[in-house]
């Protein structure tokens, strides 16, 4: 059983009292330019994910409490949860250090987007 708390409201529950919405961090292209998306980005955007074994960072909402939705740093291999965080954020910066391959790119990426704009 995964016991989760929800980081908005503190509800406490297994990982049935929540829904799980897929990987975090999605970039979901027609949100800036409907109509300038390409076939390659659409493609992109509905079928690749990143699915490594060990660390993981997927979307959560609070069915048991706020509703809101959030984001959960998971191992896969261990279940252990190693961080929550607004829908918005980057995961803690100890986080993104540990992550590897595909999520490493993106906050690699992320971060120096996050860099240019300040």
């Amino acid at each position: 059983m995964l016991l989760v708390t929800c980081p908005i409201c503190g509800a406490e529950g297994d990982e049935t009292d929540f829904h799980f919405g897929g990987q975090a961090h999605i970039a979901r292209p027609a949100t800036t330019n409907p109509e300038g998306i390409t076939d390659a980005q659409q493609r992109e955007y509905l079928f690749t994910r990143i699915n490594p074994k060990g660390l993981h960072f997927e979307r959560a909402r609070c069915d048991r409490g706020c509703g809101k939705w959030f984001h959960i740093a998971r191992d896969t291999m261990t279940m252990e949860i190693k961080a929550y965080y607004g829908v918005t954020e980057l995961p803690p910066p100890d986080i993104i250090a540990q992550a590897k391959g595909g999520w490493a790119e993106l906050f690699a990426e992320r971060t120096a987007h996050a860099k240019k704009t300040k």
